[in-house]
């Protein structure tokens, strides 16, 4: 049965977020809010997880995961990040985007695009993510929490736990959250291709 965390929005509370990163730390499996709707997050290294959101999500191995990362110095250490993607992508940060970039060699290729070696890399902007990233000293491996059927993520941490009760370990309530998901730009060609509009504006990269 899944943990409920209510964290307070703008200030959240050393103790609980502590509590999650233990959590993570041992492998769980969470649901937690961003900018953009409710996300599914694990450790990096937590296989176990990856195939639990993969299964949560009905989704296959070809799924573009995102690397949730604290900042862009952190999410340079995980993409290969050029001078025009540099600039566009540091204004654009943190916010409700999802960029598509080539991964770099220190990225699990079970986390990458199989083919492309490609991940998805975001930086959102809300304390409760900032906070747990920081304390958790690593990017999250994370999906948006959209299921099966439907075409936007959740946005209610009561909601969420009443319907994936017994598929995560823990639920971050932390306020209602946007229904839209993030855009997505697939920059790994070398110039940016919107590939999905969302809460993001999409014509600063067209």
């Amino acid at each position: 049965m899944a943990r409920y965390l209510d964290v307070h929005p703008d200030n959240p509370q050393p103790r609980l977020i502590q509590q999650i990163v233990d959590a993570l730390n041992d492998d769980a499996l969470i649901a937690y809010p961003t900018d953009s709707g409710y996300a599914l997050g694990c450790r990096i290294g937590n296989h176990a997880g990856r195939d639990r959101i993969l299964a949560i999500r009905g989704l296959d191995e070809r799924h573009h995961f995102t690397l949730v990362c604290r900042d862009f110095s952190q999410l340079g250490q995980m993409v290969h990040v050029d001078n025009a993607a540099f600039r566009a992508i540091r204004a654009a940060t943190p916010g409700p985007y999802t960029f598509i970039l080539k991964a770099m060699p220190e990225v699990p290729r079970r986390l990458s695009h199989p083919k492309k070696r490609t991940v998805g890399v975001r930086i959102p902007d809300l304390p409760v993510v900032s906070s747990l990233l920081d304390a958790l000293g690593e990017p999250l491996l994370s999906s948006s929490l959209i299921l099966p059927g439907e075409t936007e993520p959740r946005t209610l941490g009561w909601e969420v736990k009443e319907e994936l009760e017994h598929q995560v370990d823990i639920v971050v309530e932390a306020g209602e959250t946007p229904a839209q998901p993030t855009t997505v730009v697939d920059w790994s060609e070398g110039v940016p291709e919107v590939v999905r509009r969302g809460a993001g504006d999409p014509d600063r990269f067209a």
